[in-house]
């Protein structure tokens, strides 16, 4: 793949998973391991209340294909099959779920040194069609992104973006929900590992007349370490912890606090990632 402007997908995530990466208000616990002929297993499970799901998943990669394959608790068999360069400078996915074969996608990503442009395709009796496209440098992106139902001939969604990023930090303005949302944000990294940010984001909604702003950030207390917070103007507080108790092996604790209804119980989530 070649160096360029990257995905439409891409302009304002680095603040987006800043804001909302390893947050959860669940628990969970996921553990990996790799097998000789290069499949790697993982098995999940999840408690959200009082009620638990877990899944089982194995990923193989063969030269440029990757097969993904995950089995839930309730039997459903969803396969992810990536193939990379089956055309230069492509990659394309393919998505389905077993016994709902409605649930097919199919899609195909170009990049170029000054453009990406990648569609998606539904496989069902009302497919739909997503169509996005960025120009530009890693350094300045400009891109939009549509969705088109056929059966109807009506546009689902339109989004436009505009990113500037540099080494230390990136800025973004998004207009999406067809005209009704504008979103803007920032992040700056303090440190060269990229462990320790600060981040702000504006979003406002023209329908309703409302505002929301979330400031947050994270600090990498040693190199086993990382704390987050973030707080928004509605009152709502978020903080986690994660810490590295082995190479690659994870155990994150975090909770969410609406200050301005301190009466309510605050919730809290655990996770603990184990791979090999």
């Amino acid at each position: 793949m070649s160096t360029g402007p990257g995905l439409f997908s891409d302009i304002g995530k680095k603040a987006k998973d800043l804001l909302t990466r390893d947050y959860l208000t669940d628990q969970k616990v996921s553990v990996s391991t790799s097998s000789l002929s290069g499949v790697a297993i993982t098995s999940s499970a999840t408690k959200k209340g009082g009620l638990s799901a877990g899944d089982v998943g194995a990923l193989y990669k063969y030269n440029n294909i990757l097969v993904d394959v995950k089995v839930d608790t309730d039997s459903k068999i969803a396969t992810t099959l990536t193939f990379t360069d089956l055309v230069p400078s492509t990659k394309t996915i393919a998505s389905f779920k077993v016994p709902d074969f409605n649930s097919g996608k199919l899609e195909v990503q170009y990049f170029h040194y000054h453009a990406a442009v990648a569609t998606a395709v539904s496989l069902n009796q009302t497919p739909t069609v997503d169509l996005s496209a960025t120009i530009g440098t890693p350094t300045f992106v400009i891109g939009a992104e549509a969705g088109y139902e056929p059966n109807s001939g009506r546009l689902t969604k339109y989004t436009a973006g505009i990113s500037v990023n540099k080494p230390d930090s990136s800025a973004s303005i998004i207009l999406g929900d067809k005209g009704d949302t504008i979103r803007a944000s920032y992040i700056h990294h303090l440190d060269e590992s990229k462990k320790s940010a600060a981040v702000g984001e504006i979003t406002r909604r023209f329908s309703m007349n409302e505002n929301t702003f979330t400031v947050g950030g994270s600090y990498a207390v040693d190199s086993l370490t990382v704390v987050k917070a973030k707080l928004n103007n509605h009152g709502k507080l978020g903080a986690l912890l994660q810490h590295e108790i082995i190479p690659k092996s994870f155990v994150t604790m975090s909770s969410e606090l609406d200050t301005q209804a301190l009466d309510k119980t605050p919730k809290f989530g655990l996770a603990l990632a184990l791979k090999p």
